[in-house]
């Protein structure tokens, strides 16, 4: 699904509930927070090397899901598109986060 029908779904979810009301800057950016926080729960106590079940790996796209959904939503009420935000990014740290380079100890 492309990005454009992605926000149109999510707005007609969204202002057929009327939960519109709802879904300033400060509410969204509180419901990215507690699924992102949901997201770490599912790896809490886990060992790093530890394989996902197929259980938990559904749950855990679950959790990555609501979480994207309040982003969009974000992006949507600023009227940027995620993907120039993240091209913009990119662009931008490649100018701060140089590889070192070996030079033999050299600056």
């Amino acid at each position: 699904m492309d990005y454009a029908k992605i926000v149109k779904e999510l707005r007609n979810f969204r202002d057929h509930r009327h939960w519109n009301k709802f879904h300033n800057l400060k509410d969204l950016a509180i419901s990215v927070n507690l699924e992102a926080s949901e997201v770490l729960e599912i790896f809490q106590w886990m060992p790093a090397n530890h394989q996902l079940s197929d259980q938990e790996r559904q749950h855990l796209i679950e959790e990555l899901s609501d979480t994207m959904i309040y982003l969009i939503y974000m992006f949507d009420k600023l009227g940027i598109d995620p993907g120039d935000a993240i091209e913009k990014k990119i662009n931008f740290n490649k100018t701060r986060h140089w590889p070192k380079i070996d030079n033999g100890g050299q600056q």
